[in-house]
């Protein structure tokens, strides 16, 4: 599956994207933020997650522009419940240029429309403000606070705020 956007395109990872998913994944905002991602994150990370040893999502996709990784993002997706889970890192290069923000309204539009999901769940920290605005250009709505729901590196365990995104609430 890829889904495009003019230059911007969100395709299925591949065995020559290992070299762009290690040096984003080592961004130290990344591992700021994403306590999941192994810091440091080595060859050995970045072919596991292609194997789908690690990150199970049902979409993995790199974000590419003009061809050239600049971030990932993913959805996880419960069929069951008509829902769907999204997580996203941009390259430090490519941000604040709107790209994320492209890259999740293209993959919110593939879940509410072509999936026909009925509701898109994001959890960002509650510091990761870059984060969070991101969700709210693409009407991604803040419901509230999950306390003690992700445990970091270092032992810390902290709360994370959730977003959710329903038919008819995707901004173009």
């Amino acid at each position: 599956m890829e889904l495009h956007d003019g230059d911007l395109v969100l395709r299925p990872w591949g065995d020559d994207d290992v070299p762009a998913i290690v040096e984003g994944c080592n961004d130290p905002e990344v591992a700021r933020w994403i306590p999941l991602i192994p810091h440091p994150y080595t060859r050995e990370d970045a072919v596991a997650f292609l194997r789908g040893d690690v990150a199970p999502a049902d979409h993995r996709l790199a974000v590419t522009i003009d061809g050239a990784v600049v971030g990932g993002i993913g959805m996880k997706v419960n069929t069951n419940d008509y829902r769907g889970r999204i997580g996203y890192w941009m390259a430090a290069s490519s941000r604040g240029q709107g790209i994320c923000t492209r890259a999740l309204r293209l993959l919110s539009r593939f879940g509410l429309d072509d999936l026909e999901l009925q509701r898109l769940d994001l959890i960002t920290d509650p510091d990761n403000l870059a984060s969070q605005r991101v969700a709210e250009k693409v009407g991604f709505r803040r419901e509230g606070v999950l306390r003690a729901h992700l445990r970091h590196r270092d032992g810390r365990i902290r709360d994370s705020v959730m977003f959710s995104l329903l038919p008819g609430e995707l901004r173009d």
